[in-house]
Order: structure tokens, then C-alpha cells, then sequence
């Protein structure tokens, strides 16, 4: 939700010179963007990230049709939104949505690997979680569960202060260097991603090339990427990550 002016970001468009441009949010940067784009004749296109609508309307009185709304004029404006999942493209062009394009993902399979796996120190099993730590990530769901060994997160984020003296008993490592990241990944029993508004989550794939089993809520995103069949639901969630870490790293991988 980065703040700023029309003029400065015409600017910082026009001094790159660009042929093309792509708006990867829809907070106010990327309404002046969008605003350039359609006041010059500028080509561009944008990505859909976060169910906002269903983030936004949790939190305050505001019905997620308006917020569909909204986001379905900004989306449609351009030359082509880019998904990253079938589901969401579904989800998305039962919504009003046009111009849908795929984007699908991938991982490093030479640096996220199973044989990478080591002690961490922590008592086990271990459960790992990694990300941004904001309060749309719904780390409480994941750090409340009353799960045997360590609970362990890896990211930054406005609430890290905040969970860290909710969970003292949670271990909070903060930024990781890519290299320490892909141990970490490897190392625990279990990936929690308790995240419900994004739309595909990285994590988890580089997570399963890690060989360590995932659990997480069955929705847009983690359904595509994994390959079981997770039916808990949010008050079964325990259930959920107590059949990941009885899941083999082989069948994980």
C-alpha cells in the first residue's frame, strides 16, 4: 500500500522507457499505473496475488462483491491478467474476470533438495513455516496448535515483534540467506502454510522439492500444487498437520 503522487510515478515510467508494463498490484501504486498507462495508450498487463476481497471483508464490513468489483474493472482495463493456478483462473472467470493468462510457477530443483536435510537443534518433530510475517499470512492458526517438538518460522513482517511475545515458545529465525533457507526447508518433519487469501504460496513447492510433506487449508493454490487430497477444514486444521508428519518425505518429494 506503498503512497505517492500520479506525477512521479509517470515519471519513473517514462524516464525507462518502457515498451511494455506490467502492474503486479492493485493498492495505489497500482492505480496510478494503470492511470499512466490508459491516459498515454501504453500497453500493459497485470497478475492477480492475494484474495484481497476475501482478506478485506474478514476484517472490516465491506462485502466481498464490492471489492470484486472494484478488482474485476481494475483486471479487465488491461491486455491480459496473469493467473497462477487453473482453480483461480476458474474462480476468477466465473467472477466477471477476462482476458486470463497462466502463469504457472516452478522451483530450483538443484538447490531445494531432500538430501540437504540436517540437525537443526531444535527438539522434533520440527514444524516449519516460512513467509512474510503480516497479519494476512494467519500465522496464529498455525503457531495456536497444540503440536508436540518445535514450532519454528523463518520471514520478517510488521507483526514479528507482536507474535514473537504472543509465542514465546515459538522459534522466530527471521531473514535466512537462500543457501541456510534450503537446508531449513529440508530439514524439518513438517511445512505448515496456514495462509487462506494467497493465491499459489511458493513456499510450498519448495517445500515438497525439499522432500518435507506440507499441510495446509485446501484452497486456491496449495489444491493445485500438492498432490493429496486435503479435505480439513479450518477447524480441523490440527487434523491436517497431524497427517503431514505421519506422510514419508519420499511420497513428499
Amino acid at each position: 500500500l506503498a503512497l505517492t503522487t500520479p506525477g512521479h510515478v509517470a515519471r519513473l515510467i517514462d524516464q525507462r522507457r518502457a515498451d511494455h508494463i506490467h502492474i503486479v498490484t492493485e493498492g495505489p501504486l497500482g492505480f496510478m499505473a494503470r492511470r499512466y498507462c490508459r491516459n498515454a495508450g501504453r500497453p500493459f498487463t497485470t497478475s492477480y496475488h492475494t484474495r484481497f476481497p476475501e482478506y478485506l471483508s474478514a476484517r472490516l464490513p465491506v462485502p466481498e462483491s464490492w471489492a470484486y468489483r472494484w478488482l474485476r474493472d481494475f483486471h479487465n482495463s488491461g491486455q491480459g491478467t496473469l493467473v497462477a493456478t487453473q482453480s483461480l483462473a476458474d474462480d476468477l472467470a466465473a467472477r466477471g474476470f477476462n482476458k486470463l493468462k497462466p502463469w504457472t510457477r516452478g522451483v530450483d530443483t538443484d538447490h531445494f533438495r531432500p538430501d540437504k536435510r540436517k540437525d537443526m537443534g531444535f527438539p522434533g518433530p520440527v514444524f516449519l513455516c516460512v513467509g512474510r510475517v503480516a497479519v494476512e499470512k494467519n500465522l496464529g492458526a498455525f503457531l495456536d496448535l497444540d503440536l508436540p517438538g518445535s514450532k519454528v518460522v523463518v520471514g520478517e513482517g510488521p507483526e514479528l515483534a507482536k507474535l514473537k511475545a504472543r509465542y514465546p515458545n515459538a522459534h522466530f529465525l527471521g531473514h535466512r540467506p537462500n543457501d541456510e533457507l534450503a537446508e531449513i526447508y529440508a530439514s524439518a518433519d513438517v511445512f505448515v502454510f496456514p495462509s487462506r487469501t494467497d493465491t499459489f504460496g511458493n513456499v510450498i513447492i519448495e517445500a515438497l522439492a525439499s522432500g518435507t510433506p506440507v499441510a495446509a487449508y485446501p484452497v486456491t493454490g496449495p489444491i493445485d500444487a500438492m498432490r493429496y487430497s486435503w479435505t480439513a477444514c479450518a477447524e480441523m486444521f490440527l487434523d491436517t498437520v497431524e497427517e503431514a508428519l505421519g506422510t514419508t518425505r519420499k511420497l513428499a518429494a
